[in-house]
């Protein structure tokens, strides 16, 4: 349904080649933005600017300008950019929406909805100093919205025919994958905004939240590692299948090691810190686009699909 819906407003003359360009745009910004969130907390940056959403009263300010104000400012920037997208993409997806897939721009609006959350929270970071609740909320609700957007578009990205089905259990695997990712991360944030490893490497307080942590490597690895193996091994009669699961694979070898690396220097380089992040959300995102691939071919597989 969603192949023939995409084939039809092709037809018509849509510029999908536009909206599609500017989905992925606002994929790879977000990802961006959220590295750059990390950046910000690590580098204790999150309240450099003392009042929101202007920065010491100025949309740019020149006069207190340092390592510190310039990383929360570019985040707010590059936050308002982000948001400015997808209200732009709304509105294109509204004008259109006579000749695109009818989802899509509840999607879009959905998203928008998340990013204007997301605002509300992100003035709540600063004006609640860094309440943990909130970050981690920020956190959850960036996520939210990164995965939202690569369902999205990849839902307009044209999937090849599969000869053979694929096992009907895949998708739902995929699906819990993604959760236990999403809820690792989740976790990871927490950690991050009570500062909890830091405490606990010296002060041997709040080491509980860091220890939740570490249980929760165990089923995120777990499941990941399953449905990595699993696509990985259709790779002969579906490529695309299988480099999606050898990016799961690598992803989480990688995450593996950095997180190891982290907790090994006692977070005392910031750069890994950051990278920890980063690729946490990279593999969450290649989760969510191998769930939302299956989905689609299983769509197709099912009798009476066009």
């Amino acid at each position: 349904m969603i192949d023939a819906q995409i084939s039809e407003a092709a037809g018509r003359g849509v510029p999908l080649r536009l909206v599609r360009r500017w989905f992925w745009f606002l994929v790879v910004a977000t990802w961006g933005l959220m590295a750059l969130g990390s950046a910000t907390r690590v580098m204790e940056a999150g309240l450099a600017c003392p009042d929101w959403p202007l920065c010491f009263g100025q949309v740019l300010p020149i006069q207190h300008m340092d390592g510190q104000v310039f990383l929360e400012w570019l985040h707010r920037l590059v936050a308002a950019t982000v948001g400015l997208g997808v209200l732009i993409l709304a509105g294109i997806t509204w004008w259109w929406r006579m000749y695109l897939p009818r989802w899509l721009p509840w999607g879009v609006t959905a998203a928008l909805g998340l990013v204007l959350w997301q605002g509300i929270l992100g003035g709540l970071t600063v004006t609640q100093l860094l309440r943990f609740d909130i970050v981690t909320a920020h956190l959850g609700t960036g996520l939210a919205f990164f995965s939202l957007l690569l369902t999205l578009a990849v839902a307009l990205v044209d999937v090849p025919a599969v000869g053979q089905p694929l096992p009907r259990w895949l998708p739902g695997l995929a699906v819990v994958a993604a959760l236990a990712v999403y809820g690792q991360s989740l976790l990871g944030g927490l950690v991050a905004s009570r500062w909890a490893a830091h405490q606990c490497f010296w002060g041997r307080e709040l080491c509980q939240v860091l220890y939740w942590h570490w249980l929760g490597v165990i089923p995120a690895t777990v499941l990941s590692l399953m449905v990595g193996v699993v696509a990985l091994r259709k790779r002969r009669v579906i490529p695309w299948l299988g480099r999606l699961g050898y990016g799961v694979l690598i992803l989480l070898a990688l995450q593996l090691a950095v997180g190891v690396a982290t907790y090994q220097l006692r977070l005392q380089v910031e750069p890994l810190t950051v990278t920890h992040q980063a690729v946490g959300a990279l593999l969450l995102g290649s989760l969510v686009v191998l769930t939302t691939l299956l989905h689609r071919t299983h769509q197709q597989s099912l009798p009476g699909s066009v």
